[in-house]
Formats: C-alpha cells, sequence, structure tokens
C-alpha cells in the first residue's frame, strides 16, 4: 500500500509558476503510475498529467499540454507537476494518485490518493 502526501500549494498571480510534490511511503512506489486529477465542474476529477512507472512516458490534459510538466523521482518516492504560465482557471484542488493502470486519464484506475494541495491563480 502507497501514502501518499502532497506538498502545499499557493497562491500565485496569472503567468506564474508552481511545483507541486507529492511524496509517497513504502517501498512499491517505482511500481505505480502516477497522474494528478483536479475537481471539474459536474464530472467530478478532471485528469491533468500522469506519467509511466520509470518516468519515460507521459500524457496532459489538452488544457494544460504545453504548460504542465509531470515529473517522478522513483529514487526519493516523489513526483512532481510544474506549472507554468499559470491561468486563473487553474484554480484547483489538486490531487496527486498512483495506480497499476500505465497512462490512464480515468479515477478510477487509480487505488491510491494524496489529501490535496489548494492552488489559486489571482487574475
Amino acid at each position: 500500500q502507497v501514502q501518499l502526501v502532497a506538498s502545499v500549494g499557493g497562491l500565485v498571480q496569472a503567468g506564474a509558476s508552481l511545483t507541486l510534490s507529492c511524496a509517497g511511503s513504502g517501498r512499491t512506489f517505482s511500481t505505480y503510475a502516477m497522474a494528478w486529477f483536479r475537481p471539474a465542474p459536474g464530472t467530478g476529477r478532471e485528469f491533468v498529467a500522469t506519467i509511466s512507472r520509470i518516468g519515460t512516458s507521459t500524457s496532459y490534459a489538452d488544457s494544460v499540454k504545453g504548460r504542465f510538466t509531470i515529473s517522478r523521482n522513483n529514487a526519493k518516492a516523489t513526483v512532481y507537476l510544474q506549472m507554468n504560465n499559470l491561468k486563473p482557471e487553474d484554480t484547483a484542488v489538486y490531487y496527486c494518485a498512483g495506480g497499476m493502470i500505465q497512462l490512464s486519464t480515468n479515477t478510477g484506475a487509480y487505488d491510491y490518493w494524496g489529501q490535496g494541495t489548494q492552488v489559486t491563480v489571482s487574475s
């Protein structure tokens, strides 16, 4: 079992950058694909980005492609979400998640979830 703890988010101005991290416990972190989600109105959690077990493959939502970068350091059992050129519509609680299915955009593919961290982007 993996426990995920996300870093504190923040309040930034539009156009700024912010990096989130999510630390996993346990020795099995490297066996899980990792992802970030955020709430979407009426649809539960919206996929943001995902990364494969060893970090060689990634996938992004169209809304963040070219601005966000997901990465991981398995030696530190940590996944990161670097967010550049932030927009007010990126304001949300961001959740990290881990699961066995590689590169899935569906919440149901992820078994473990972090506690969520607030990101607020002011215009």
